[in-house]
């Protein structure tokens, strides 16, 4: 049996979530020897290598159009945006935390995409955005004592990364998602070069960080293939919520790899928002539902 759009890009969704979190351990761990610049310079080799060579393969026509299309450009920029947040986010602070507050992204998703694209959300929806984002308060604690500037970064990330999703629904489909991958690992290249200098220069790379490298690289190509088309296919309400499945990887990474012990307020902030998030999937899946009923319902009188 054929999957549906919506089948078809939750289960994409899903398998980018896995692929990215084990991305986000190695590049924690990559932190502690080179500069984030570096990281993303030579990860953006890699990376851009690969996914020219896969294009070869693929015999993909290159066009210059659609590098230089405006939505393929702003796409980038965000996504830019969003690696040096979420890079330094992970550079600063447990990497169950940054990954909690990251669960609030499918929330700002949905929220763009009401407020932009106009896809219909009710109240009870709303109601779970206002009460998910109250749940990255916690994780944040924007009190005196709690709160640490560095949480500004992955809700930074948070930020660039709904802004590069709701970017990439609009990008026609005549443009080649590999053509997409390819200038953005290549922009995201050529900025960690640049980068480098001003942030402490060139550090030594051993066998093993080089080894962590090449394993990112691969992460974040078949990672940008499966979160561009799973938001390409499918309604956005839909999809965003099975970026949730990523916290579970999170939480058993920070625990068994960083020795991390998120805090009780940690982890009831990210059930807050992931809470919010099933929430907005059960109202999408009955709205789906009941919108089918009324479209059967005059064939089954005729």
């Amino acid at each position: 049996m054929a999957l549906s759009d919506n089948t078809r890009g939750a289960l994409l969704m899903a398998t980018a979530m896995a692929v990215f979190s084990c991305n986000d351990a190695m590049v924690k761990a990559l932190t502690h020897d080179l500069s984030i610049p570096q990281i993303m310079a030579v990860r953006g080799v890699l990376t851009t290598i690969l996914v020219f060579a896969v294009s070869i393969l693929l015999r993909a026509k290159f066009s210059l159009r659609a590098f230089t299309h405006p939505l393929v450009l702003l796409r980038t920029a965000c996504e830019l945006g969003g690696t040096l947040s979420f890079f330094n986010a992970l550079a600063r602070i447990d990497f169950a935390s940054a990954s909690s507050i990251m669960q609030s992204l499918p929330l700002a998703v949905t929220l763009g995409a009401a407020l932009l694209f106009h896809e219909p959300v009710g109240w009870r929806r709303w109601s779970a955005i206002i009460v998910g984002f109250l749940g990255v308060l916690l994780i944040i604690q924007p009190g005196p004592e709690g709160f640490s500037s560095d949480a500004l970064f992955p809700l930074a990330a948070v930020f660039f990364t709904a802004c590069r999703d709701l970017v990439t629904r609009r990008i026609a489909t005549e443009i080649p998602t590999i053509h997409v991958t390819l200038f953005t690992s290549f922009i995201i290249m050529v900025v960690g070069f640049v980068l480098i200098g001003p942030t402490g220069g060139w550090h030594p790379i051993s066998g093993f960080n080089w080894l962590l490298l090449a394993l990112t690289a691969i992460a974040v190509f078949c990672g940008y293939q499966a979160i561009i088309l799973a938001m390409r296919g499918g309604e956005i309400s839909f999809i965003a919520p099975f970026r949730y499945t990523s916290l579970i990887w999170a939480l058993l990474i920070g625990v068994l790899v960083f020795g991390e012990r998120p805090g009780m307020t940690v982890l009831l902030g990210a059930a807050v928002v992931i809470c919010s998030g099933l929430y907005t999937f059960y109202r999408e899946s009955r709205r789906a539902i009941d919108t089918a009923k009324k479209a059967a319902t005059p064939a089954a009188g005729g």
